[in-house]
């Protein structure tokens, strides 16, 4: 502190220094010189100068020093709690506010029309609807109601905290209605979604005389986009521009969301040109819009270019970018795009992170997203509650169990695995590798259940073929009271369909549009073809799709044909193929699916017509690939490759196993092999398949008695099951395998399909 301004304490009077102090720039120390200063003249006990003080302290945020001013004042008036009260809530202190309020109480001051809408900012701040309501009969019986500002302070704790009837009440009896208490209640409806009453509303102010502001305007844009009225926003934000109010940068990114929800391409590119047309092409929030726009619109050459035109690239256009790229399934320039983003050291947060590994876990590149997540923790991001369950899904894609356990501890760690989502996403990644015990105790723990929740466990059972256990559980979510979705009666039908329960499948089929009103969806009625398909039931089957309510789609059709292969149907195969090449004509499976059934009939002819017919199309049939983790690495296998580095010793070893097989009296059911050859090259391609590889390498690689884990993109075969069957017992294993249809666990000679698949 200076010289002269310690000469000045000396020599004035303790008011002119507190004048002096509250006019000029005022320094903590400064304040509390002067605080001494009236100490050691008696003079603080005057609530003129404690409140000077007051106001001192609290413009220092030096509360705790004002709060021990305000505790030794005998008696403080209005003047000494509001300068407090107001600088609480002005700096979001808005407990201290309320209990400073209600010490004001107590001491018998009597707030005033000044302290009043501090305090309810507060309420309103906390989302305290009982402390707001107690506030308002406070200013109906002392008169206080009556203040304009006090009328419009409660009508936005009202709508801020949902009570929008309470809010209207009030806004037809204020005094002296304003555009702001009118914005407030406008917006407040269309956030929650009321159009109609929105539009009364500011309707109403024409009549009351009150011009609507750009407020008032984007209140209205801006809360239909987040009630999800789209269209409405959008011709809000016309009807603002036609009747001369000039749109702001707040109406522009308010408004485009809502026109990229509807793919309004075409109004978008016009916002965008009055948006440069009005010199907000470098504003960041803005650009980011648009570029979520055009992402959205699927107009990903403009997306590219509004970010590469960008004078000054943020994280938040960033993150819209790569959402866009995986939004419209390029996923290669997301990556592409987020790599070099990396390189150039831009500053990415956990939503850019989450970003990117989403879109790989979404569109295949499983391993990506894995070496992506350990990236991000490298860099220093902390991942969130969002992204774990956006990365489970890749751990379960190709059962990367021990990741997926590790991405378990880390959630367990930083307090998260008890948010339902992360929940979730667990249960459905140990289900998927084929850990549906740890599933289910997961399930059993957790303290809180939505139905996405009920819905991963019961579709973890019936990918496992336990069908028993989804009743069980969907018996169990009936007595919660949890009322079950369209995705819940897709488990169950899909469960009953692995396990031959025909008639419980019917029953809940039919107990859908009966008990819950859930109309019958596309899903719904491929899982009955199935159903009924399985058990041999195909002139059933196909009934059921002619008397659709709807036409039936390649996913029904491709049920029927996939039942007409395994029960050698070929007169109704050949009908629901012929369907599947109109509705699907570059699907190579159904192709392959209608020459299999020609070949268990030995009918080579047919079967090179159709061959003909893919290679005419230029089509090839999808190479059977399988994935297996041994040791934190996951391993690829492709059906008949040879660049495996332990192939050699993989082939030796499943000769050896052949031989054993062949002792036992196990022979390979060369029947599966739908070509025209001879046994022994029929042996021969039987030993390339992927997931007999990848098993083989399993035991090559574990010790004996380790658990081995295989997921496969085609179904198994009989041969590789019966494989599988005799290495369980043989090499004292259990054998998880997962095909596009379901899970198969092999135990002692036997699997828990009962060989029915």
């Amino acid at each position: 502190m200076s010289k002269q301004a310690l000469r000045i304490f000396d020599t004035h009077h303790p008011t002119t220094i507190l004048n002096s102090l509250h006019t000029t720039t005022t320094s903590l120390s400064q304040t509390r010189q002067a605080h001494a200063q009236l100490l050691r003249t008696g003079l603080f006990l005057d609530t003129h100068f404690t409140t000077k003080l007051l106001s001192l302290y609290a413009n220092h945020l030096r509360f705790s020093d004002a709060n021990l001013l305000i505790n030794s004042i005998e008696n403080p008036d209005v003047f000494s709690f509001s300068t407090l009260i107001h600088t609480y809530s002005k700096h979001g202190r808005f407990s201290d506010t309320i209990m400073l309020f209600s010490r004001m109480l107590s001491h018998g001051v009597l707030p005033d029309t000044r302290v009043i809408p501090s305090v309810v900012k507060a309420c309103s701040g906390s989302n305290n609807l009982t402390g707001g309501k107690q506030v308002h009969g406070f200013c109906i019986t002392s008169g206080l109601c009556q203040d304009p500002f006090v009328q419009s302070s409660l009508i936005h704790f009202y709508v801020k905290c949902s009570q929008l009837i309470y809010a209207h009440k009030l806004f037809d009896v204020m005094t002296q209605p304003d555009v702001v208490s009118c914005s407030a209640l406008v917006s407040g409806y269309a956030r929650q979604g009321y159009v109609k009453e929105a539009k009364m509303v500011f309707g109403r102010m024409e009549e009351l005389g009150i011009e609507p502001n750009p407020v008032s305007w984007n209140g209205m844009v801006a809360g239909f986009n987040q009630s999800g009225h789209y269209l409405d926003a959008v011709m809000m934000f016309q009807k603002m521009h036609s009747f001369g109010f000039k749109p702001d940068g707040t109406t522009i990114s308010s408004v485009l969301p809502a026109v990229s929800d509807l793919e309004y391409s075409l109004v978008g590119v016009q916002i965008h040109g009055y948006a440069i047309k009005q010199g907000f092409e470098s504003d960041n929030c803005i650009v980011s819009a648009l570029i979520d726009m055009y992402g959205k619109c699927h107009s990903t050459m403009e997306m590219s270019q509004v970010f590469d035109e960008m004078p000054e690239r943020d994280v938040g256009a960033c993150n819209a970018l790569i959402s866009g790229f995986a939004r419209n399934g390029l996923t290669d320039e997301a990556l592409k795009a987020f790599n070099k983003l990396h390189d150039q050291e831009l500053e990415l947060n956990v939503v850019s992170w989450t970003s990117i590994i989403s879109c790989c876990s979404q569109h295949g590149k499983d391993i990506d997203a894995l070496n992506l997540f350990r990236q991000m923790q490298d860099s220093g991001v902390k991942p969130n509650y969002v992204t774990i369950p956006c990365l489970l899904p890749a751990c379960g894609n190709i059962a990367a169990l021990s990741h997926g356990k590790s991405a378990h501890g880390f959630s367990l760690k930083t307090g998260i695995s008890n948010n339902v989502y992360v929940g979730t996403a667990l249960i459905d990644m140990y289900a998927n590798c084929g850990r549906i015990k740890l599933a289910r105790v997961f399930f059993d723990r957790m303290s809180v259940r939505n139905i996405a929740c009920w819905n991963a466990i019961m579709g973890g059972y019936a990918m496992h073929g336990n069908a028993t256990q989804v009743l069980e559980i969907f018996k169990l979510m009936e007595k919660s009271d949890q009322k079950p979705d369209s995705i819940t009666f897709t488990s169950l039908l899909s469960a009953c369909s692995h396990s031959g329960f025909t008639s419980q499948g019917q029953h809940y089929f039919d107990r859908m549009t009966k008990d819950y009103e859930i109309k019958p969806r596309i899903e719904h009625y491929a899982c009955l073809v199935t159903l009924l398909g399985r058990t041999g039931k195909i002139l059933d089957a196909y009934s059921i799709i002619t008397k659709m309510p709807f036409e039936p789609d390649g996913c029904v059709w491709g049920a029927l044909l996939s039942s007409c292969r395994v029960h050698h149907n070929m007169e109704i195969g050949k009908l629901a193929a012929d369907k599947l090449f109109e509705l699907e004509p570059n699907n190579p499976g159904n192709y392959v699916l209608l020459s299999n059934i020609y070949a268990s009939k030995g009918l080579w002819k047919e079967v090179d017509k159709v061959r003909d017919l893919m290679k005419s199309k230029g089509m090839r049939k999808n190479p059977g690939c399988s994935w297996i983790e041994i040791k934190n690495k996951v391993h690829m296998l492709l059906a008949g490759d040879q660049s495996h580095p332990q192939m050699i010793h993989i082939l030796e070893k499943m000769e050896n196993l052949g031989m054993e097989m062949k002792k036992l009296g196990c022979l390979p059911v060369t029947s599966f092999v739908l070509q025209d050859v001879e046994d022994q090259e029929k042996e021969h391609i039987l030993c390339g398949h992927s997931e007999k590889l990848a098993v083989v390498l399993g035991i090559l690689n574990t010790s004996r008695g380790s658990t081995l884990q295989v997921i496969k993109n085609l179904r198994i075969c009989g041969d590789c099951h019966v494989f599988m069957k005799f290495i369980s017992r043989f090499e004292e294993r259990e054998i998880f395998v997962r095909d596009t249809n379901r899970f198969h666990h092999f135990k002692d000679g036997l699997c828990s399909c009962g060989d029915y698949w």
